[in-house]
């Protein structure tokens, strides 16, 4: 943006015309009558992500002079090149323009020929801009604090679901700088900016969902498949069930990928021998799906199951359902909480469930630990080891042997910052405004350590998201689903089963709901396993539809 200020409308027009005339093709000349107006303009166009290449003021206008409204446009556009208009030599007013906003000339009206007045010295002003190095920044903005729960949860929201943003701290200049441009403070934040402008202050993620352009409500009132849940064992039914000609849609209450999703390397995953990011194959994943038609909701949690005759309705928190033919319960798991004291203070501060590719800039230079001895640990610890200084895997039992793959415990064991702590659990957690020290445990010897350490990444356990379907479902004393065989008692079918046949490998107590992946009871807590049974259950899918 090219941008001029004065308070005589003539004046205006004629500058913005001249400056047209030869710069129109490659900026956009925008005029203010007033530094207030101005000053409006400059704020959409920070929200926006927009540059503003140069500005001419009007040195006497009404309200803000143009020293006045320079020193504030500063504020936003920093890198703007600054020129004073004034319309005879005011000496006191060029020194004041020098010392409060260094502006870069001082320019007499009125400036014809512009060919020898006025465009040298915009020509000038663009080549000190463009050697600025300034850039458009299109995408959503985030400002947030760097050890903040809420802005841990959106930036670890906007990851996930793959919305391009960009992260400002707002402590730093440039974040204060778009928090002014919104009327906002840092008490406001964590505030999100879509590439439209709007600032959102402290937003739910259905809101930052529905702002970013991600579908947050059905598109349809009936659906052949829905499926619940979106890792693996979910896109895996979205694909082959859209691919296969069912109205599929798939409601997912975070961001799709589950817990695969945030991983930071998968290596043993079929197809893909230099291994592949959890973000990368859950991207493919949904735009697979979507290419074959399939719906996808995001920030929709699903809170009911029930029969309605021959349909299957689901109901979602916002008070909507979705009814269909079928179901497809693809919840997963989530990674079982610490349960120690200090926990809830400083979680999204230092301590994280999962995210440690969101966070791991972070750990530069830092010591982390990592608490578990699963695939996922493995990875995160990998991962993290190329920034930290040092981390501590900390595993309750004897070794890594009886939960992680044997490819990544010999990557583990190659990385000479990686240390493995067995027989160690956390017990707690301390820190005022952030976490600051964890109480390591000792099993063996019943003896514990307090630990400085302000990152700690936890991977433990396995809690499946069933309690929506309680009285819907059976599920086992853990909350697993039971499915297929481990529904019959002595050769009989279970309570209530309305159909004349057994129920099949996937299908849950409530004929015409499939169960995929880590929810369902002994299931293998693989990536290929779940995206194989989201096939198998949609092919099941099939059969239950052809004996309605």
């Amino acid at each position: 943006m090219l941008l001029t200020v004065d308070d005589d409308p003539g004046v205006s027009r004629a500058v913005a015309r001249d400056l047209r005339r030869r710069y129109g093709d490659s900026h956009r000349v925008v005029r203010a009558e007033s530094g207030e107006q101005a000053l409006e303009a400059l704020q959409e166009l920070k929200l926006r992500g927009g540059r503003v290449a140069a500005i001419l003021a009007d040195h006497r206008m009404p309200g803000l002079s143009g020293v006045e409204f320079l020193e504030r446009a500063m504020d936003l556009f920093p890198r703007a090149r600054r020129a004073l208009l004034t319309a005879y030599a005011d000496t006191d007013a060029a020194i004041r323009a020098i010392n409060v906003v260094d502006v870069d000339h001082y320019l007499l009206k009125p400036w014809d020929p512009p060919e020898e007045k006025l465009y040298p010295v915009v020509d000038a002003l663009l080549e000190a801009y463009a050697a600025s190095g300034d850039h458009e920044v299109t995408e959503t903005k985030l400002v947030g604090h760097r050890l903040s729960g809420p802005s841990h949860a959106l930036r670890d929201f906007l990851a996930r679901n793959q919305v391009p943003y960009r992260w400002y701290a707002a402590d730093e200049p440039e974040g204060g700088r778009l928090l002014a441009a919104a009327g906002l403070g840092p008490d406001d934040v964590p505030v999100v900016v879509t590439p439209d402008g709007r600032a959102l202050a402290r937003p739910a993620p259905g809101d930052v969902a529905a702002a970013v352009g991600l579908s947050t409500a059905p598109a349809e009132d009936f659906y052949d498949l829905v499926i619940v849940g979106g890792g693996p064992a979910g896109l895996g039914a979205a694909v082959y069930g859209a691919s296969e000609g069912l109205r599929t849609v798939l409601v997912e209450r975070e961001a799709t990928g589950g817990q695969a999703g945030q991983s930071s390397r998968i290596e043993n995953y079929l197809g893909f021998p230099d291994g592949v990011s959890g973000a990368q194959l859950t991207d493919r994943a949904r735009r697979q799906a979507a290419k074959f038609g399939a719906e996808v909701l995001t920030t929709r949690e699903a809170v009911g199951l029930e029969a309605r005759g021959p349909a299957r309705l689901v109901r979602l928190d916002d008070g909507s359902a979705v009814a269909a033919h079928a179901v497809i319960l693809a919840t997963g798991v989530s990674y079982r909480r610490l349960g120690v004291p200090g926990e809830d203070a400083v979680c999204g501060a230092g301590l994280f469930y999962g995210s440690a590719a969101v966070e791991a800039p972070a750990c530069r230079g830092q010591d982390v630990i990592v608490v578990g001895g699963a695939n996922s640990a493995g990875q995160a610890a990998v991962f993290l080891s190329r920034e930290a200084k040092s981390v501590t895997i900390a595993v309750r039992g004897a070794g890594l042997e009886a939960s992680m793959s044997h490819y990544l415990i010999e990557q583990v064991r190659a990385i000479d910052n990686i240390a493995v702590r067995t027989g160690t659990v956390v017990c707690g957690v301390q820190g005022e405004d952030r976490l600051e020290r964890v109480m390591l445990l000792d099993t063996a010897t019943g003896t514990t350590e307090e630990v400085p350490c302000g990152l700690v990444f936890v991977f433990i356990g396995a809690a499946p998201r069933t309690d929506w379907l309680d009285g819907a479902v059976a599920r086992d004393p853990r909350g697993f689903v039971l499915t297929g065989a481990d529904l019959l008692v002595d050769g009989q079918r279970p309570a209530g089963w309305s159909m004349e046949r057994d129920p099949y490998h996937l299908e849950t107590s409530l004929p015409g709901v499939f169960v995929a992946g880590d929810v369902r009871s002994d299931s293998v807590k693989r990536v290929a396993s779940a995206v194989g049974e989201g096939a198998m259950a949609v092919t099941l899918v099939h059969r239950y539809l052809e004996r309605l």
